[in-house]
């Protein structure tokens, strides 16, 4: 879509009549911070960024994207490596403003302003000894996160961010509001629960809370020479893991600069069980012999946050992802080669382990469908600004490639491009065409563009 600058400062003319000036900018300081993502490869760059405090402000973003014919999109953690946040030469609703969290002990839940981020929701519950589900990284949006489905260190006990979802306040593609939970808006509600943000801006969310004062979680890295022997016994261990217990895997550099398998355990049960040496997360250090095997008892929100100096904003980052039965023989393979071949000591390959009660929710209560358990592999090619990124984002496209003959068709949508065209028609499955008939029925007319969404039924439903 292209739109002419005379179209751009007409609406910048109409939304500092409507809205207080300071929240309409265009250049300077604020608009450089409103629009620096986690992802520093992206040069994306609104013609607006409208710095949103209320609902009705979004509303007011809404409407005026719609009048002037200006491309709109939302941003919230920016955490996606693809730069969705950012409408190019469009309209950004920057939600960074709206983060506050409420939390209703009694109840258990949380009411979470569509800003905010998982450090947030944390730091909110956690007083009360209560938890949400969240992803693995505490500066990630939380809505977003939530939307697409979000796996997660509780994934086993609790299920997905996305299964966590309550309820949403919702402004749609005409700038109406509605509220959409399993009696009101059913439809749109289903789709938010995996479907990411196409079907409109969620400025708030209420979501699950659970009481857990403290988890037990860490780091064991073993030599990659020992990795075909500790997957394959992990895998044995996982056959019969406890809800309690996910195990996120892969492989990173380790403090000598080496590739090494990771295992990064959470346990959310009674902590005892869980540094107990015969217990099942200390059996993760006798797969083999690690070269570090360190474990902490604390509050799950200290623990989240501890993890944020690994993901810093601005490095360069190309991300593939595909969804894996298990630690096969030929995936470890894969994953060791990659390893041994990786263009950048930042790049690494993180695993995610879904499990229990996330594979327990029937594939069709959601919008997502994979439940199946799987790990869900990412290939992270992170490099600093200076060096050239070609190379790196070859090593991740053959990667990823050498991965898919053992995948399942699809992928996480939330961490898909969109010129993952191989996988993009199978991430829904069966869901599919009810996902477009939502998305048809609340935006016709395209506005909200979010999560890669199919464009007809996949061939193949081969994740059902």
């Amino acid at each position: 879509m292209t739109v002419t600058p005379q179209t751009q400062q007409r609406a910048v003319a109409a939304l500092k009549e409507r809205l207080p000036v300071d929240r309409v900018l265009t250049a300077g300081p604020e608009y450089t911070a409103g629009t620096a993502l986690w992802n520093g490869a992206v040069t994306f760059r609104p013609a607006i960024l409208l710095r949103c405090t209320s609902t009705a402000e979004v509303q007011t973003g809404v409407r005026t994207a719609r009048e002037f014919g200006l491309p709109l999109s939302v941003r919230g953690g920016g955490h996606d490596w693809a730069g969705r946040a950012l409408s190019d030469q469009g309209l950004t609703l920057d939600l960074t403003p709206m983060s506050s969290v409420h939390v209703d002990v009694g109840a258990r839940r949380a009411t979470v302003a569509g800003g905010a981020r998982t450090n947030h929701v944390l730091a909110a519950a956690d007083p009360y000894g209560m938890v949400a589900a969240t992803g693995t990284v505490g500066t990630v949006g939380m809505a977003g996160l939530t939307l697409g489905g979000g796996y997660g260190p509780l994934g086993g006990r609790f299920g997905l961010a996305a299964d966590n979802l309550a309820g949403a306040e919702v402004v749609l593609a005409d700038g109406s509001v509605v509220w959409a939970d399993a009696e009101h808006e059913p439809d749109l509600f289903w789709a938010l629960r995996g479907g990411g943000g196409n079907f409109g801006v969620v400025t708030s969310m209420e979501i699950r809370l659970h009481t857990v004062p403290a988890v037990v979680t860490g780091m064991v890295l073993y030599p990659l020479r020992q990795a075909p022997k500790v997957f394959a016994r992990l895998g044995a261990l996982l056959a019969d893991c406890p809800d309690e217990l996910t195990v996120q895997t892969g492989i990173i550099n380790g403090p000598d600069g080496a590739p090494m398998a990771m295992l990064w355990p959470t346990w959310s049960g009674e902590p005892a069980v869980g540094t107990d040496p015969s217990g099942p997360v200390q059996r993760l250090t006798r797969l083999g012999t690690p070269a570090v095997a360190e474990f902490e008892t604390g509050s799950f929100a200290t623990a989240i946050a501890a993890r944020d100096t690994m993901f810093p904003n601005g490095r360069h980052v190309s991300l593939r992802t595909r969804s894996l039965p298990r630690h096969t023989p030929e995936v470890v393979d894969a994953l060791v080669q990659g390893a041994k071949t990786m263009t950048s000591p930042l790049s690494a390959f993180s695993v995610h382990h879904f499990h229990g009660a996330a594979a327990r929710v029937p594939w069709e209560e959601t919008a997502f469908a994979l439940r199946k358990p799987h790990m869900m592999a990412e290939v992270l090619a992170v490099w600093t600004p200076e060096t050239d990124g070609g190379r790196h984002t070859a090593w991740a496209d053959a990667a990823s490639a050498a991965l898919e003959p053992h995948a399942f068709a699809g992928g996480y949508a939330n961490l898909l491009g969109p010129d993952a065209t191989d996988q993009i028609p199978h991430v829904f499955g069966g869901n599919t065409a009810r996902l477009l008939a939502v998305k048809d029925t609340v935006d016709p007319d395209g506005v909200f563009r979010g999560i890669p969404l199919p464009m007809a039924e996949p061939r193949a439903l081969s994740h059902r």
